[in-house]
C-alpha cells in the first residue's frame, strides 16, 4: 500500500506539474490575442497555473523521496488552492448567469444590452479609465476593419461577433433621416469616424461583456474538472503523507502494526480440560 499510494501521488503530481505549463502559456497567449485585452480572466489563470506548478513540485518531491515536510506543505497549500478555486468558480457562475444577446428580426447576428448583465460587470466597464484601455485594445485589434467592406446584403446574411455588433455599427433600431436621430441614446453616440464609431455606446460595452461572459463560462467548466482532479489528488496525498510519516518512524508506539497479545477462543479452556481428563483415563 505504501508503494502504491506514493507512486500514484507521484505520477498525478508529475502530470499536474506538466499540465500547469500549458495553463500558464494559454494565459500569456490570451493576454496578447484577446480583442479587449481584458485581464480578469488571464490573471486568475496565471496565478492558478503558477500555484499548481509549485504545489505539484512539492507533492512530487515529497511522495517520491519520502520528504514528509514537503508533503505537509503540499497538503496545507492544496487546501487553500481547492478553496480558492471553488470560490472563483462559484463567483464566475454567479456573475455570468445574466446576459446574452437579443435576436434582431431579419438578421443573423444578435445585439446586446448593458442592463442585462450582472451589476459587478457593468461597474467594471463603466469605469472611464478601465474603458479607455479596453477601447484601445479593440482599436488595435482592427475588429471593426473586418466588416468595413460589407455590403447592405452582408448585414442581413452574415453573422458577427458581440464586439462587432455593439462597437462597429449603430443599433439596428436607430434611424437617421433628414438630420433627425431616433432609436435610443446610443444612436446619438454613433459616428462614422474610424476611431469613434460606437465605442462609447452602451451596446459596445455590452458586447465586450458578452465576450467575457462566454470565456468565463468556459473557464468555469474547466475549473470544475480541475477541482475534481485536485480533490482526488489531495486524497491520495493524505494517504502518501501517512505512509511517509510511518516510513520515517517504523517503530512509533502508536503504530497500528505493533504486535498485540492474542486472546484464545471461548472454547479453548473447555477443550484443554477435556483432553487432560481423557489422558488421565487412558
Amino acid at each position: 500500500m505504501y508503494r502504491f499510494s506514493n507512486t500514484v501521488i507521484g505520477v498525478l503530481n508529475l502530470l499536474t506539474l506538466l499540465g500547469s505549463i500549458p495553463i500558464i502559456g494559454t494565459a500569456l497567449w490570451k493576454a496578447r490575442s484577446s480583442t479587449t485585452c481584458e485581464n480578469f480572466l488571464q490573471t486568475p489563470l496565471l496565478v492558478i497555473g503558477f500555484i499548481i506548478l509549485l504545489v505539484s513540485l512539492a507533492g512530487f518531491i515529497g511522495a517520491c523521496f519520502n520528504v514528509a515536510w514537503a508533503l505537509w506543505v503540499y497538503l496545507v497549500v492544496m487546501i487553500f488552492l481547492i478553496a480558492a478555486l471553488m470560490g472563483l468558480t462559484l463567483f464566475g457562475l454567479v456573475v455570468t448567469s445574466q446576459g446574452g444577446g437579443v435576436e434582431v428580426p431579419g438578421r443573423v447576428y444578435k445585439e446586446y444590452r448593458l442592463g442585462d448583465y450582472h451589476p459587478w460587470l457593468r461597474e467594471r466597464v463603466r469605469d472611464p479609465e478601465y474603458w479607455i484601455s479596453i477601447r484601445g485594445c479593440i482599436l488595435s485589434s482592427k475588429t471593426c476593419a473586418k466588416i468595413e467592406s460589407w455590403t447592405t446584403l452582408d448585414y442581413f446574411q452574415r453573422d458577427m461577433s458581440s464586439v462587432q455588433s455593439g462597437c462597429c455599427k449603430p443599433p439596428t433600431a436607430c434611424t437617421y433621416e433628414a438630420g433627425i436621430v431616433d432609436g435610443g441614446e446610443d444612436c446619438y453616440k454613433w459616428s462614422n469616424g474610424v476611431e469613434m464609431l460606437c465605442y462609447e455606446c452602451d451596446a459596445c460595452k455590452a458586447g465586450v461583456l458578452e465576450e467575457i461572459r462566454l470565456d468565463w463560462r468556459k473557464l468555469s467548466v474547466v475549473n470544475i474538472l480541475v477541482l475534481v482532479l485536485l480533490i482526488a489528488v489531495y486524497a491520495a496525498g493524505c494517504c502518501a503523507f501517512h505512509n511517509t510519516r510511518h516510513a520515517s518512524h517504523p517503530y512509533h508506539p502508536s503504530d497500528d502494526n505493533r504486535m498485540t497479545k492474542v486472546r484464545p477462543r471461548w472454547d479453548y479452556y473447555w477443550w484443554r480440560w477435556w483432553h487432560e481428563k481423557k489422558e488421565q483415563l487412558y
